[in-house]
């Protein structure tokens, strides 16, 4: 590739250091990469927004393209850390920038051509795509023609999605709020209530955040919630509300009306949702952690409504956490899908009869999803399908499995 390091974004020699940095941590110490993007920022208050911005994209693209990275240079993955420079270096060219002098001391990265490099890898779909063997098998198996268009998908950055807080404001209210600022915000075409900000940035300081005019959620899970259809005054159960984010959602549809119990395993979660609700003006939310079996056997026949937002794998969220890919094995896998089986039929029977439910994921397996279901309902005659969609990854959203139930005895 010819060396246009005169037009290139400078580099930073401590910038670059701290991209390696996050590598290690990511790849060496099986930490995840929000988490180790985030502890590597706070380390350094003297950097500021691009330089933060610059150490978060590059690490991230970096995991996202890693198979593809090394198998355009050619090498076996380590983590060397003189072979994270050179593959930094080549992620550099990737993006159509020159190396500067300072990387003369690199010759093998120097003379380095990377569309030639790159035209000698074989047209498959984990190569290309930067895919596991074994994970573009098997969703190669399961999505066949589709398949290469989902891993394009994937490979996407996610966008940035907020979700109107109707309790407090309308979406056409909200844009207005924006209008004026160098924020570009549009609407989410799939309902009514989302706003897709155009470009990348940090909201957790704005004034309308902090007022709890929206929260950052993104478009396919709000239209979970939205599936199972609660209305004020029913008694609703979350009963895996990690964060809440769909738990604000259904308060907001519910009107604040009606009783909404929010559960989870880990109570950290729930006690950082009391937070947010508060921003949220939500007061009709009770948290609950889950101790014990006897937690869900005295809410037995309770809910009108249930949701069951299951542990996965997921492979839908790739596109927002690219090192998924790497973490994720096939005996994982299977223990994930041991718990949503657990968990379905347990949880299953809080609902009263007549009630409904939706077992959600963000995965893209049928054996989390559809053969999970199937499995239920061949056990549990006493419940009907009723519906069930799924979102594939695209430029607005992650992607969703979601299924409708009725209990009917």
């Amino acid at each position: 590739m010819k060396n246009n390091s005169s037009s290139s974004p400078k580099l930073h020699k401590n910038l670059v250091d701290a991209v390696v940095e996050a590598l290690e941590t990511i790849f060496d110490k099986g930490v995840y990469a929000d988490r180790a993007i985030e502890r590597l920022l706070k380390s350094n208050r003297k950097w500021g927004s691009k330089d933060r911005a610059f150490i978060a994209e590059s690490t991230y693209e970096m995991v996202r393209w890693w198979r593809f990275l090394w198998e355009v240079y050619g090498k076996q993955p380590t983590l060397k850390k003189a072979e994270l420079y050179h593959l930094f270096g080549i992620y550099w060219l990737s993006k159509g920038y020159g190396l500067p002098e300072t990387w003369r001391s690199f010759e093998s990265i120097w003379d380095f051509n990377f569309k030639v490099a790159k035209s000698h890898l074989p047209n498959e779909v984990g190569s290309l795509q930067s895919f596991p063997i074994w994970l573009d098998e098997l969703l190669s198996e399961e999505f066949g023609k589709e398949w290469p268009k989902l891993a394009k998908a994937l490979n996407q950055p996610a966008k940035l999605i907020g979700r109107t807080n109707t309790l407090k404001t309308t979406r056409a209210e909200l844009i207005a709020k924006f209008a004026g600022e160098e924020i570009e915000i549009e609407a989410f075409e799939k309902n009514s209530i989302g706003i897709v900000f155009k470009q990348k940035q940090n909201l957790f300081n704005h004034p309308l955040f902090k007022a709890g005019n929206f929260e950052v959620q993104d478009g396919g899970s709000q239209m979970i919630a939205e599936f199972l259809g609660v209305r004020p005054g029913m008694k609703v159960i979350d009963a895996c509300a990690g964060a809440g984010g769909k738990t604000l959602q259904m308060a907001a549809m519910m009107e604040n009306k009606g009783s909404l119990i929010a559960m989870d395993v880990e109570e950290w979660k729930l006690k950082e949702f009391q937070k947010r609700a508060k921003r949220n003006g939500v007061h009709n939310v009770e948290i609950k952690p889950i101790e014990s079996t006897k937690t869900i056997k005295r809410l037995h026949g309770r809910a009108d409504r249930l949701l069951l937002d299951v542990p996965c794998s997921g492979t839908g969220v790739i596109k927002r956490n690219p090192d998924t890919k790497w973490k994720l094995q096939p005996k994982s896998i299977e223990k994930v899908i041991g718990l949503q089986e657990e968990i379905i039929g347990s949880y299953s029977k809080m609902l009263k009869v007549g009630g409904e439910m939706v077992y959600a994921t963000c995965s893209l397996l049928r054996s989390e999803n559809e053969d999970q279901v199937g499995k239920f309902l061949e056990t549990n005659p006493n419940f009907e399908f009723l519906k069930d969609q799924r979102i594939n990854p695209s430029e607005t959203t992650d992607g969703f499995y979601m299924a409708l139930l009725k209990r009917l005895s």
